[in-house]
């Protein structure tokens, strides 16, 4: 019975010391286990939070040609995209009082056109149109808190048509319309005609800044268990550093915390990265476990 003992006592002290091998041997490997990371440098300076505004585009002004006594069209000297100047002769109308000409009373662009030669034309509804479209006018409608963000005379970034552009505010309402909101109009110059008549207009206008603050990348920023924080690359080890977020955008992020300008934060390979893991930088892409 005591050998039975001694032998079943024997076979767990070999089972306990093969178990503390293991671990220590994978102890071992996690401290020797390298990750290929990506970094960037913090800065400090100034985060300009931004709020896009979504408007339209149409003419900066727009001018019904009409006749005067209903006939037929005998001459139509013009087409729909003709750009005509002031006084041009734009068509001549028979009617029962005689030959009307009619001309242009403004420059700009011919729109809405509709009748053709020895058509029938009426005084009722217009001949057609002279628009112009330089500058062109974007028209947008914001909430109350946006009016304290304009002034008359800005000028802010507008993207059309994947194109940027600069626009100046040129009126504010201080009237809602029937939906609530505040009509804000503002104009670019539309010299090449690139910009087209009702193509939708973002403006990114400032709408809160932190001042002298710390910048990092925002995908540097892991959250975990409502725990936020970075890891800084130090002597090719990761560092795990908590932070605070003031306010954070797609690309920047500003923090309070043990992080400072010239830290070098980890941006990619987050994903099997913890504190104390050696790291290898590396440039590009080789490898994207964030």
């Amino acid at each position: 019975m005591r050998k039975l003992f001694l032998s079943i006592a024997a076979l767990m002290l070999i089972g306990i010391l093969a178990a503390c091998n293991q671990d220590e041997e994978s102890n071992d490997e996690q401290e020797e286990q390298v990750v290929s990371v990506e970094i960037e440098e913090v800065t400090a300076g100034d985060l300009v939070i931004e709020k896009s505004l979504y408007g339209r585009t149409e003419p900066d002004s727009t001018t019904p040609v009409m006749v005067q006594n209903p006939g037929e069209v005998t001459e139509l000297e013009v087409e729909n995209g003709d750009t005509v100047e002031e006084d041009d002769h734009l068509a001549t109308i028979q009617t029962a009082a005689g030959n009307q000409n009619i001309y242009a009373s403004t420059a700009g662009d011919i729109t809405k056109l509709t009748a053709d030669e020895d058509a029938m034309v009426s005084n009722e509804e217009p001949l057609m149109v002279i628009a112009d479209f330089n500058p062109m006018t974007l028209t947008f409608s914001v909430v109350t808190e946006t009016l304290d963000l304009l002034e008359t005379g800005d000028t802010y970034p507008v993207t059309m048509n994947g194109q940027e552009y600069e626009a100046e505010i040129t009126a504010i309402s201080t009237m809602p319309d029937d939906t609530g909101l505040y009509p804000v109009e503002a104009t670019v110059d539309n010299e090449d005609d690139n910009i087209l008549s009702g193509a939708i207009a973002v403006m990114d206008i400032p709408e809160n800044r932190i001042e002298d603050t710390v910048l990092l990348p925002t995908e540097a920023v892991v959250t975990e268990n409502d725990e936020t924080f970075v890891y800084v690359v130090e002597d090719n080890q990761a560092v795990r550093k908590d932070i605070t977020i003031q306010e954070t955008q797609s690309e920047e992020t500003a923090v309070e915390g043990d992080v400072q300008e010239g830290d070098q934060v980890v941006v990619n390979g987050l994903l099997t990265l913890s504190e104390g893991m050696n790291v290898n930088v590396v440039q590009g892409q080789e490898e994207d476990n964030s």
